[in-house]
């Protein structure tokens, strides 16, 4: 039986801490950020880690920073076997990583060397990716780059948006950590360099990237979409109000010509509302005005009209 330290924070990692209990290890402590403002009341917020591990009456650990010699000091005075971190949003110093004599392990959403860094699951969506998966790997002082201790792939649907993806590759985390645990019964596991020169990066996810530009294909702006929901959200300006698009569709649209891109080319009960892109034409089928709840566009302009031939901007008018 090993000896685990857990490092996790979100949603994601839940299915990797169960994963840790069902594969007959002892989860001696759990690490995770501290409590945050969260919502409207901005009221302090336990990490759903947190919850689960003190609804198990196991230890927990919200260090403001992990590598703080205090806090390395507990760990080591715990002494873990190995260390398992999932989406845990700090990183680990080499004096950390030097603790566990098995190593320390990461469940990352993506099969590495592609996606490296903070946002696999929204980059795969965005870029059209068409699979994905989950890679076990060793942690060293680069960002993602240790050996893997295996893999797992899945395809990714084509409709499919990022809180989907995210659900699905959090259970398939769990389902790859478990293997991987077990592995570690018989000795450290052998892991398999990664091909740096293939890697590919991924950067934070932040709000501006979800400024529609009008100006890309059909495709592109779809996968937009798909990838940055239901957060931070893909906006357009229609005048001064800021539209969230949920859901959008490729749409085969040969009445309209010379539409220039972000150009409103019909608004109707029978069509819904169809937008020029730079190549092509899309389908806003869900949107959301500021302060309003998500609609069906034909429910939206209904009540606000929207004459064909506005054109859609980046910024308010």
């Amino acid at each position: 039986m090993l000896r685990v330290v857990f490092m996790g924070t979100p949603e994601f990692a839940l299915p990797s801490l169960e994963a840790v209990l069902r594969s007959g290890q002892k989860l001696i402590g759990v690490v995770t950020q501290p409590d945050r403002p969260k919502g409207r009341g901005r009221l302090l917020t336990p990490p759903p880690v947190k919850v689960w591990a003190m609804e198990r009456d196991i230890e927990v650990y919200q260090p403001e920073k992990v590598r703080n010699p205090e806090f390395v000091a507990i760990l080591e005075k715990m002494a873990p076997d190995v260390i398992v971190t999932a989406a845990f949003g700090q990183i680990l110093s080499k004096q950390i990583l030097d603790i566990p004599p098995l190593g320390c392990i990461n469940v990352h959403a993506s099969l590495l060397p592609k996606y490296r860094g903070a946002s696999p699951i929204q980059q795969a969506l965005i870029d059209g990716e068409t699979s994905t998966g989950i890679t076990i790997m060793y942690m060293d002082e680069g960002m993602d780059t240790g050996d893997i201790i295996l893999q797992k792939k899945i395809d990714i649907h084509p409709e499919e948006r990022a809180d989907q993806l995210h659900d699905r590759l959090a259970l398939l985390g769990g389902q790859a950590l478990e293997e991987a645990l077990r592995l570690f019964e018989g000795g450290k596991p052998a892991g398999r360099p990664q091909e740096h020169e293939k890697a590919t990066y991924c950067k934070k996810i932040d709000k501006t990237m979800g400024n529609i530009n009008w100006t890309e294909n059909g495709n592109q702006i779809k996968n937009l979409v798909r990838g940055l929901t239901p957060w931070p959200g893909a906006f357009t300006f229609y005048g001064q109000q800021r539209i969230k698009v949920w859901k959008i569709k490729e749409w085969e649209y040969s009445k309209a010509k010379d539409c220039v891109p972000g150009q409103v080319a019909a608004a109707d009960q029978q069509q819904g509302l169809i937008v020029a892109c730079g190549h092509g034409f899309v389908r806003l089928s869900e949107i959301q005005a500021q302060g309003k709840k998500v609609m069906k566009d034909v429910d939206f302009i209904r009540g606000n009209p929207i004459p064909a031939g506005t054109v859609f901007s980046n910024k308010p008018e």
